[in-house]
């Protein structure tokens, strides 16, 4: 009986996958089965996979091997980004017994009751073209939700992998959408983080026109959501009537996720990124106009291709300028089946260390400054847990607070007016 059966899932990748994960537990959980920590012996074990770098591959094939260890009669199913773009390179790996790729998720539970039975095919992804639901699932972490509101993209970045193992743009019905959000708010839970692959491209696959900026305003409406905080999004989605109409809506975090990449117009051409840095200039212009607080991070990745020190320069001159408040800095990775790939004068590891470390340096600097101007200022905070007497939670623009208290109230999903006392390189320390 599948009463008895205990299935362990693994991670890997973003909140994407993460919310799959959650998803793919519930769905689990209605049939029968018993979900259990990674860590623990298991009949089945899910890899969910990523294929983002190299080193996810690499660990990706780690946890698989890990989970066989654990038990070595369990059976292993490997599903999500890289089985999309690896199949055969998985079919060599003895220990496991399923592939399946990222359409194949909403139906597991079926796929684990017949493991013994067949093998399912692999559907291709690039031919997908409706949003792939769960049904009545929610990801709900202890005082926020994640959302899935779109899938896939059309970017094709030289770099980048991730289309071919998503497939094309497919967005989620905004009836969907509205009605899984108010099931959370239901909950009590009062923030909400809108995640997809490229949510820019949110409704770019509808007959009608809709887009992101028309859910985001119908998410607003929804009572007992107090924060609407938005996933990575690409700079190009913020126009001036895109901002416009974000900044009538109360609930919107003013914490803004731009994926640059470079600071240097060659490297942005041979990344196939789209946009100048003029215009990124201009961008964070008007995101610091209609929000004076705003939090702007970003992702930066060192020695592509043909980077030369003058380019390098550049970006560090650039990144300076913008100050962003913090920088994910990445050593470029070639991905097998990707343009840049293929380009001549790879850059060697030594070069992509120094500079990787002088832009985290950069980084740092900034995040420390930006910290210390709210200083004997007064902040919102929405406490997200405690460890022994200390609380963390983070402000609506995202900055990680700390506070130090001994009495057994429970502030847990309570959103609190705070004085700021001190300022760390990475949190501010804060008092009632």
């Amino acid at each position: 009986m599948k009463m008895n059966k205990k299935i362990a899932i693994i991670t890997l990748g973003c909140k994407v996958n993460q919310y799959e994960t959650n998803a793919m537990a519930q769905k689990l959980q209605k049939q029968g089965y018993e979900i259990v920590e990674h860590n623990e012996k298991a009949d089945i074990y899910i890899i969910n996979t990523c294929t983002v770098t190299n080193m996810s591959d690499r660990k990706s094939r780690q946890m698989i091997r890990r989970a066989k260890e654990i038990n070595p009669s369990a059976k292993i199913i490997a599903v999500g980004c890289y089985v999309q773009v690896a199949k055969k390179e998985l079919e060599n790996i003895p220990e496991i017994d399923l592939i399946l790729g990222n359409e194949e998720k909403p139906q597991i539970a079926t796929y684990c009751d017949k493991i013994l039975e067949t093998e399912p095919e692999i559907k291709d992804v690039m031919q997908t073209k409706e949003f792939a639901e769960f049904g009545n699932i929610t990801y709900t972490e202890k005082t926020r939700a994640v959302i899935k509101v779109q899938d896939g993209c059309d970017r094709f970045c030289t770099y980048c992998i991730i289309p071919y193992a998503r497939g094309r743009v497919r967005s989620r019905k905004p009836e969907n959408v509205i009605n899984e959000i108010k099931q959370i708010a239901q909950k009590g839970i009062k923030e909400v983080v809108i995640t997809g692959i490229h949510i820019a491209s949110y409704g770019k696959d509808f007959k009608e026109e809709y887009k992101l900026i028309d859910l985001l305003e119908e998410i607003n409406k929804i009572e007992g959501i107090q924060r609407i905080r938005l996933g990575s999004i690409e700079p190009l989605l913020i126009t001036p009537e895109f901002v416009k109409r974000l900044s009538k809506l109360d609930k919107i975090c003013d914490h803004f996720h731009l994926s640059l990449q470079s600071g240097c117009d060659e490297t942005l051409k041979r990344m196939n990124r789209r946009y100048t840095t003029d215009q990124f200039r201009q961008i964070v212009k008007l995101l610091r106009e209609a929000y004076p607080n705003a939090n702007l991070t970003t992702d930066i990745i060192v020695g592509f291709p043909n980077e030369t020190e003058e380019e390098f320069n550049q970006t560090y001159k650039f990144l300076k300028e913008i100050q962003f408040y913090k920088m994910h800095i990445f050593k470029y990775s070639p991905r097998k089946g990707t343009k840049a790939a293929e380009m001549k004068e790879q850059i060697p590891p030594q070069i992509k260390e120094e500079r990787s470390k002088k832009l985290i340096e950069l980084s740092d600097q900034n995040e420390q400054m930006y910290n210390n101007k709210y200083i004997g200022k007064t902040v919102e905070i929405l406490w997200e847990e405690k460890k022994q007497n200390i609380y963390k939670g983070h402000t609506k623009n995202y900055i990680l607070a700390q506070m130090v208290r001994n009495e057994k109230v429970n502030k847990e999903n309570i959103i609190q007016k705070v004085i700021v006392k001190e300022a760390e390189k990475h949190y501010i320390m804060v008092k009632e």
